[in-house]
């Protein structure tokens, strides 16, 4: 199969490595030196997400914000220019529900399949093909790539009509927000306490504290290695349209909006492309 990707930043490159092992991958991304890897493992370059679009049945995509979502697909170079009839496009970006759907939408006037399938796991779940796939958009569609996402996940589920895929990923974001909150605090008043933190996280990431956050993200804080699983500002752009969809259900979720100004905070002491485990630098000037 020729299968396109378009995003090939720190999840995208290793989950092109694991579509090279079995299918054809032709590739854009904005910066073509960031590529340069995967073009020497036999990943296929082309110069528009347009030019790709004209040679692959499937595409995948993976960008970093909802307006280059919208424009990688409906832009004078995008995606649905040059898709043939019958193309599956999946849009693997964590981005906003209702861009989701109007995708949909204006895919099925032109008789493209559009699903919309954000991913959790970070780079590790990238690298290991473990990530968790959040899908929405025609339940047969799916049905018919499983085979291909099952090449870099291991915990697929489809949640329903277009957008669910997105809805599901920000009930996945508000927990981590929450929870690496927790784990910052915790580590915080260890160290202050004079505990040894390591024992720390050996007794508590075992029992009903237990969390992904606090067994892989925690024991990179105590090495000091801040460096992106995912970005804090990607985060950052998660949380808010998160924040956003709750206020239009009417849902008060003081929870989120703390880790939102959390993060927001870590931006400010510039973090801003650290991993989201960098928050515990919020914390360190009361050690």
């Amino acid at each position: 199969m020729k299968i396109g990707f378009i995003g090939t930043g720190v999840m995208g490159k290793s989950i092109v490595r694991h579509l090279l092992e079995e299918h054809s991958v032709h590739i854009y991304t904005r910066t073509k030196h960031k590529a340069e890897e995967l073009i020497i493992q036999g990943a296929v370059w082309e110069e528009t997400p347009s030019a790709l679009a004209a040679s692959c049945e499937l595409i995948f995509t993976m960008v970093g914000y909802p307006e280059d979502v919208d424009q990688v697909y409906t832009g004078e170079s995008g995606i649905f220019h040059t898709a043939a009839e019958g193309t599956v496009c999946v849009d693997l970006t964590t981005s906003k529900p209702e861009l989701a759907a109007a995708l949909f939408e204006e895919g099925q006037q032109r008789k493209i399949h559009m699903i919309d399938a954000p991913v959790s796991g970070g780079d590790t779940g990238a690298k290991n093909g473990t990530l968790s796939i959040m899908a929405g958009g025609e339940e047969e569609v799916f049905n018919g790539v499983l085979p291909v996402l099952e090449l870099f996940g291991s915990n697929i589920v489809y949640h329903g009509k277009a957008g669910s895929g997105q809805h599901t990923k920000m009930s996945n974001q508000i927990v981590i927000g929450s929870t690496m909150m927790g784990v910052c605090e915790a580590l915080t008043y260890a160290v202050k306490s004079g505990l040894d933190p390591e024992k720390v996280l050996a007794s508590i990431s075992q029992g009903a504290a237990g969390s992904w956050s606090l067994s892989h993200l925690a024991p990179r804080i105590l090495k000091g290695d801040y460096e992106p699983g995912f970005y804090i500002h990607h985060f950052i752009k998660d949380l808010k349209i998160a924040l956003e969809e709750s206020k239009k259900m009417g849902l008060s979720l003081p929870g989120l909006e703390l880790a939102l100004k959390s993060y927001e905070q870590a931006q400010t002491i510039g973090l801003s492309e650290k991993g989201t485990q960098a928050l515990y630098k919020v914390y360190e000037d009361q050690l």
